[in-house]
């Protein structure tokens, strides 16, 4: 295994670094603690400006849609260590065009879309002028099983008809947001892994209702939002359906490979972030004649959190080189192991920076709330902890049969 960063990756890191930490990290503060404030009511929310103009800064100086190996020229493995870099703040992926669910989505439209497809939705998409959401959970299925989903997606002529309901939309409520992906049940008698189908749809069709935006650990998360929304016989064409119908399964397989390594390399840039502000705050206060660092095991905390972060960081690259040698196919538990440790680890390193804080870490001071809110999510996004257990279990048990 060669994790050795390319020339076009070295510059990358050293360009992209230096503008987290010298244009994102200082508004970083003021932005999320203005977005707290916008409430529940997604139609009211506001672009920000001061993200708008960082956003032309970074596409302006080339540090745009390096997510995507055939634009940026970039391998997985180069990639994934650019995306522990946006990991260090909340606010980067979006300024780079590199957040989720845009990556996949953008992905997809790039292996999967028409021609007329990537001309509607992936330009605009990759010049970052407008947002999308994936409308796949659905409220009443345990959609961890995806071959449990009953939205309908059903032929009637040259369009399709849409009908179901679908929340925890990512994106939504983002002003922006004009592209749904929606996942449904399309052929109800073939083989369960061809039966489902996934569809393009305009946020502005009639019969899409956006019922309301769901808060994680009482935040809406704007300007993005978790949504909630109806479609109620919405009708689009034929012509919308990624890949032809019954393809559903494959297309998401494709999508959610390199996905989980651009998240599980955030949540690495998200733990180093973590253990620099620990470190920062137990060398700053004192208590009881010594600096915080200097009492009970807090010591063992900072070498266990290099440990831990070391090892995701090697696993994330492995799975990222198996992804560019062998494909997803030959990555498929790696992909699961990924995103358990990961989350687990990140969400444990960010409650200690937490604690270490004392009650400044459970507010708007400092990104550590909103850091362990996203790691503890990404517990459940894109396949839960037990479904990924499941994967890494057979995989493993099939080398003994």
């Amino acid at each position: 295994m060669d994790f050795q960063h390319s020339t076009i990756a070295e510059g990358y890191v050293k360009r992209m670094t230096q503008f987290v930490r010298e244009r994102i990290l200082p508004v970083e503060e003021a932005i999320l603690s203005e977005k707290k404030e916008y409430g529940a009511d997604w139609k009211n929310w506001p672009l920000d400006e001061r993200l708008e103009a960082l956003k032309q800064q970074a596409k302006a100086e080339g540090l745009w849609n390096l997510f995507l190996p055939e634009i940026s020229g970039l391998s997985h493995t180069d990639y994934a260590v650019l995306a522990e870099i946006t990991g260090l703040s909340l606010l980067a992926p979006e300024i780079f065009n590199c957040n989720a669910p845009d990556t996949g989505n953008m992905e997809l439209l790039w292996k999967y879309g028409s021609e007329a497809q990537k001309q509607q939705w992936l330009e605009p998409l990759l010049e970052g002028r407008i947002r999308s959401a994936f409308c796949m959970t659905e409220p009443e299925v345990a959609s961890s099983d995806p071959t449990n989903l009953r939205a309908t997606i059903v032929q009637d002529g040259d369009h399709v008809v849409l009908n179901g309901r679908k929340w925890w939309s990512t994106g939504l409520g983002h002003p922006n947001c004009k592209l749904l992906i929606f996942m449904g049940l399309s052929n109800p008698t073939a083989h369960k892994y061809l039966q489902h189908s996934m569809v393009l749809v305009d946020v502005a069709t009639p019969g899409v209702h956006i019922e309301r935006m769901l808060p994680v650990f009482g935040a809406y998360d704007a300007p993005y939002g978790h949504g909630q929304v109806m479609f109620d016989q919405v009708r689009v064409p034929v012509a919308n359906v990624i890949g032809g119908l019954g393809r559903g399964f494959e297309i998401a397989q494709g999508r959610l490979g390199p996905g989980r390594v651009h998240h599980c390399m955030r949540l690495v840039g998200a733990a180093e972030r973590a253990l620099e502000l620990l470190i920062q705050r137990g060398k700053s206060r004192n208590a009881f004649g010594k600096p915080l660092l200097q009492l009970n095991g807090n010591r063992d905390l900072v070498a266990q959190a290099r440990m831990d972060i070391e090892m995701i960081r090697l696993l994330v690259l492995k799975t990222a080189w198996l992804l560019d040698t062998v494909g997803i196919m030959g990555a498929l538990s790696e992909v699961s192991q990924i995103k358990v440790a990961c989350p687990t680890v990140a969400a444990r390193i960010i409650d200690q920076a937490i604690q270490m804080h004392g009650g400044e870490g459970l507010s708007d001071n400092t990104p550590l709330a909103a850091m362990y809110a996203y790691a503890r999510i990404l517990r459940l996004a894109d396949g839960p902890d037990e479904v990924h257990r499941g994967v890494v279990a057979s995989r493993e048990l099939k080398k003994y049969e």
